[in-house]
């Protein structure tokens, strides 16, 4: 199978990336990214010269990079992982988020219509389901939970997902939806809230929690995520949403005292501060269908998947060190990283 991967160089699309030339060493794997702020070039240095894999940096936006990359390429597939994502950068400037999220999501589609119906696999979220109270343990999103949604960010990745569908029920474009839960793993932007709080405390400075970090995520470890989407994309019904949890649910305050634990820091450290706006109180997916479906289920506890997540962060400290000093923009970096290759174009 060949797959354009767009977002390839961010969290999520770079483990899947890994994940997809792992598992499937046949398969061709072109990644379009537009290397924004969240991108890193140097995420994918062990993957940059291979001779089943592409790296191309345009917008997913811009037809006149995506439709010549399809015309080129004629890929099987499409996984868009492409986003804009942080919630708080969407309450300041929503504009930038429906530009990428929704007319970028289009753009691609329509480059599937136009070069043969490829197959095209939308990356949502849970949090277009709004949220949940915390006094109802009992209730989980599924797949028919009406849409709620809180922020401009999950509002945008709403109409991604409304329009993917349109697509498949209007022009009969092969498509399958996913909304996953919070991801935590390997190569997450230290502006999230597992690394951010992993950076700040090695370097003892505060751990901001917004409230009282009684706030709920249900935690995914992002290599069970990646091998969902797989499942989805090869075997998956199109038109369909497939809801992917991680059965861990955790306050944030405890995560973060979590990491103080596991790093010796003192939990004096944390930091309340005041609340995001339209701050979601709960998110629990109840991944039932595409375990019965596909037969996918989370493999990772979330001791185990923190604890490799730690460890991680305190291996590849020139990694995230240089995101937090904004080295990683330069294209150059100093942790023996290669940001070069045959295979990268602009």
């Amino acid at each position: 199978m060949k797959i354009i991967v767009t977002g390839g160089a961010g969290f999520i699309g770079s483990n899947f990336i890994f994940h997809i030339l792992k598992e499937h060493p046949a398969d061709r794997i072109i990644c379009l990214d537009k290397l924004t702020y969240a991108g890193n070039l140097s995420t994918l240095s062990d993957v940059m010269e291979k001779p089943d894999f592409r790296f191309v940096q345009a917008d997913i936006c811009d037809r006149e990079a995506v439709f010549p990359l399809f015309e080129e390429e004629k890929p099987d597939a499409v996984v868009n992982f492409a986003a804009e994502s942080h919630v708080d950068r969407s309450i300041e400037d929503p504009a930038v988020f429906l530009k990428t999220n929704v007319l970028g999501t289009q753009v691609l589609m329509d480059a599937c219509r136009t070069f043969g119906m490829v197959r095209f696999h939308q990356v949502g979220t849970d949090e277009v389901y709004g949220d949940l109270p915390l006094d109802r343990p009992d209730l989980f999103f599924t797949e028919e939970t009406p849409l709620r949604t809180s922020s401009p960010y999950s509002a945008s990745k709403a109409g991604a997902d409304l329009l993917a569908l349109a697509y498949h029920r209007t022009y009969g474009l092969p498509v399958t939806v996913s909304r996953c839960s919070n991801n935590y793993g390997p190569y997450q932007f230290p502006e999230k809230l597992i690394p951010l709080m992993i950076a700040n405390a090695l370097a003892d400075k505060p751990l901001p929690v917004y409230g009282t970090g009684e706030n709920v995520r249900d935690w995914l470890y992002v290599e069970d995520h990646c091998k969902a989407i797989d499942l989805i994309l090869r075997n998956g019904r199109v038109g369909e949403v497939y809801n992917v949890g991680g059965h861990n649910e955790m306050r944030n305050i405890d995560i973060v005292k979590l990491i103080c634990r596991e790093l010796g820091k003192p939990e004096s450290l944390i930091t309340f501060v005041p609340d995001r706006k339209g701050h979601d109180l709960r998110y629990a997916i109840d991944p039932a269908k595409i375990r019965d479906t596909l037969g996918w289920y989370p493999e990772t506890k979330f001791e185990d998947g923190i604890g490799e997540t730690i460890n991680w962060y305190l291996e590849h400290r020139c990694w995230w060190e240089e995101i937090i000093s904004g080295a990683y923009r330069n294209g150059i970096s100093a942790c023996g990283f290669s940001v070069d290759g045959d295979n990268r174009e602009t």
